[in-house]
C-alpha cells in the first residue's frame, strides 16, 4: 500500500483503509463525512524525521500507518479496543 501526498498531505484510498477497519470503501467515505471515523497526520522529527503518520479511529478501533515522506507504508498498526464508552 502507498499513501499519495498532495499539496504536501496525505490522501488514502478509500478502498485500503475500508479493509484495515474492517468496512466497505462507500461506509468509510459516508462515515468520513459525518465525523464518525477520524484522523490525525503526524510528521516525524529527530530520530523519526522523514517519516510521517497517520491514524485513523473508529469506535473502538485505530489504524496507525507509518510511512516515508513519498509514502511508501513502512508499517501498518491496528488494534481494537472495543467501543468507547463515557
Amino acid at each position: 500500500m502507498k499513501i499519495e501526498i498532495r499539496d504536501g498531505q496525505p490522501v488514502v484510498d478509500a478502498t485500503d483503509l475500508a479493509g484495515l477497519l474492517g468496512l466497505t470503501p462507500a461506509e468509510v467515505q459516508a462515515k468520513m463525512r459525518a465525523g464518525e471515523i477520524t484522523s490525525r497526520f503526524e510528521t516525524g522529527e529527530g530520530k523519526d524525521a522523514g517519516r510521517i503518520r497517520l491514524s485513523f479511529f473508529h469506535g473502538g478501533k485505530t489504524v496507525r500507518l507509518t510511512c516515508s515522506t513519498d509514502g511508501t507504508v513502512l508499517k501498518t498498526m491496528r488494534t481494537d479496543v472495543g467501543p468507547r464508552t463515557r
